[in-house]
């Protein structure tokens, strides 16, 4: 059996903070430091405030870029009145992958114990992206790439990971 060859993904970052600019956005350096180490590709980055509509605006719009495969947004999604990342990458989302939130609380309970409850950490699929939202501090961006991103992101991974199942993703929009 031959071992399987990486193929870099096309990952753009998202942070979403009414306060951060790009020279105090460690979260979203964080991913992107963590991406590019990891061989994949920093597709677009972008720091949004936290408006549900350009939020998922960008979205829509990265999900149509044919040079995008995932989307990653630190930031948004606590539980404050502001925190709107959530709703608005739900609204975008034709399928929610539901375990990916699960595993991020379970990951992130290890390090920070019950705390952990007040994340809403998400995943889900839009034409064909993946979108994950995580938290806004380095540490849980850290733990979300280390803890699940690096390994489905990576084609090497088994027994599965999201990129083998990539092609599949918009099977449903394809004439029959």
């Amino acid at each position: 059996m031959s071992e399987r060859q990486f193929i870099p993904i096309r990952i753009a970052i998202l942070t979403v903070s009414d306060t951060r600019k790009l020279a105090d956005d460690r979260s979203g350096q964080t991913l992107v430091d963590r991406l590019t180490a990891d061989n994949h590709i920093l597709a677009d980055r972008k720091i949004l405030p936290d408006e549900r509509d350009q939020i998922a605006a960008q979205l829509r719009v990265w999900c149509a870029d044919p040079n995008i495969d995932a989307v990653i947004s630190t930031g948004g999604t606590g539980l404050t009145g502001r925190d709107i990342t959530v709703e608005a990458h739900r609204d975008v989302y034709e399928k929610e992958i539901d375990a990916f939130s699960t595993y991020f609380t379970m990951i992130s309970a290890e390090k920070i114990g019950t705390s952990a409850i007040q994340s809403r950490a998400c995943g889900g699929v839009a034409n064909g992206t993946y979108l994950f939202a995580l938290p806004g501090s380095p540490g849980a961006c850290k733990d979300g790439w280390d803890g699940i991103l690096r390994n489905q992101l990576d084609y090497r991974h088994m027994p599965c990971n999201f990129v083998e199942i990539m092609p599949r993703l918009d099977e449903h929009q394809r004439r029959k």
